[in-house]
């Protein structure tokens, strides 16, 4: 949502409460506005609160490249309080003044264009797309494309549910009448002619399905070399997550000591916890690599970086993420092993066996976990230990394997702090045959 509203937008305007400072999602929303290079206004919001503190605020978003202009910045910063309505008017002149510098106009006379920023199938009203005009202005009865659907727009609803019959640059507005529900981030326009539509429409899905074809692949640290000299990469983006911040600044550190003649190397999000759905969609967006030091992806994660072809790399040792990148850039990354992994297992119970310490009784989730695999125990997100299996049981009898779906009882080797609800991942690790 916050990709998708980054890109559309022209102006962002960036919500900080003067008592809570900068938290994570703010993080997230400057990530995002950097990525689309739009320019950030922030709003500072309950200044009458008793422990506010919009200096504090200001000082903060500095380490993330946000700086006021009285600091010699570039970003203008506004005290509000929408409780009891101050600094409103402010806000909307530091807008006004924002877009005058940036001359953005939109020209009302002609055939509307602009983005559809969410769509739905309805059961009685068929498609409805929420379409925010650009420029131009939208009848009801115009023909329309937006991404690979098209039609004509029966009716049209403004945000307090009144039906209009137009709309015009700034305005959003939900519509019917196209024939199949378009993508969020979608463009559409205008044409006179409905069969015009009908012909675009055709012509995307053709070189939709032509171009899922021959997807092209995000950046991976294998590939880096190849598309630098492709000339389709002369900077590498990184998204950084780590158990303490401790190892953020660490990395961080270490990478900008490169050699960057050749690659740029730029973090554009960091943080500390577990890889979440969330980093996969900024990665998407920034064709970003995303690496993990100490932490795992969520299972949302790890299936959206599936979908989108992102890649994550995880690692326990600081040096072996550095060298890695670092042989990346230079072209001489050859992996010749990689970890699959083989089952994930919930811990539901723990007990105390004689002369063996601390057991856990689990339930396997997904996958088929082996004697002989090698293990991680995660909790939060955050690997705690790794090692091996030092025992796996079903009932009083030791096994060879278990599969999804079935109970089982785990000891791990030299490690007895187990917690219910802890997750332990299996993995192997395979030789990969060179292919350069």
């Amino acid at each position: 949502m916050r990709a998708r509203g980054a890109k559309v937008t022209d102006i962002v305007i960036l919500i900080v409460a003067a008592d809570d400072g900068v938290m994570p999602q703010t993080i997230e929303s400057i990530n995002h506005a950097k990525a689309a290079n739009v320019p950030i206004i922030v709003a500072v919001n309950k200044i009458d609160k008793p422990g506010a503190d919009p200096t504090r605020v200001r000082q903060e978003l500095t380490e993330y490249g946000v700086i006021p202009e009285e600091w010699g910045g570039q970003n203008m910063f506004v005290d509000i309080s929408a409780k009891k309505k101050q600094g409103i008017d402010t806000l909307l002149e530091s807008v006004l003044l924002e877009a005058d510098v940036l001359e953005l106009k939109a020209n009302p006379d002609t055939f509307a264009s602009g983005n559809v920023l969410e769509a739905k199938l309805d059961r009685g009203r068929g498609s409805v797309a929420t379409l925010l005009i650009s420029r131009g202005t939208l009848h009801v009865g115009d023909a329309i494309v937006a991404g690979m659907s098209f039609g004509k727009i029966r009716a049209m609803v403004d945000p307090r549910g009144n039906s209009v019959t137009e709309a015009r640059p700034s305005d959003p507005v939900e519509v019917l009448g196209l024939q199949s529900v378009p993508m969020a981030g979608d463009e559409f326009r205008v044409f006179q002619d409905e069969r015009d539509a009908r012909a675009l429409a055709d012509e995307r899905s053709l070189k939709a399905r032509i171009e899922e074809q021959n997807k092209v692949k995000h950046v991976t640290l294998e590939n880096l070399f190849s598309t630098m000299e492709d000339s389709e990469v002369k900077e590498l983006n990184l998204i950084i997550k780590a158990d303490v911040q401790g190892s953020i600044e660490a990395l961080v550190d270490s990478l900008g000591k490169m050699d960057q003649s050749e690659v740029r190397i730029n973090v554009i999000h960091s943080a500390v916890g577990a890889i979440t759905e969330t980093d996969v969609t900024l990665a998407d967006a920034s064709n970003a690599i995303i690496i993990g030091f100490g932490v795992r992806p969520e299972a949302k994660a790890r299936v959206a970086a599936e979908q989108q072809g992102v890649e994550i790399r995880t690692y326990s040792v600081i040096y072996k993420a550095i060298e890695e990148i670092d042989a990346a850039r230079i072209g001489m990354l050859k992996p010749t092993e990689q970890e699959v992994q083989t089952a994930s297992i919930e811990v539901r119970n723990t007990f105390k066996v004689p002369k063996v310490g601390i057991a856990a009784g689990c339930m396997v989730q997904e996958g088929e976990v082996s004697r002989d695999d090698k293990c991680r125990l995660v909790r939060d997100g955050i690997v705690v230990y790794e090692g091996k299996l030092a025992s796996l049981r079903r009932y009083k009898d030791d096994v060879k394997s278990v599969k999804a779906g079935f109970e089982c009882g785990v000891g791990l080797e030299n490690f007895q702090d187990i917690h219910v609800g802890d997750i332990i991942e299996t993995y192997r690790i395979e030789e990969v045959a060179r292919t350069e």
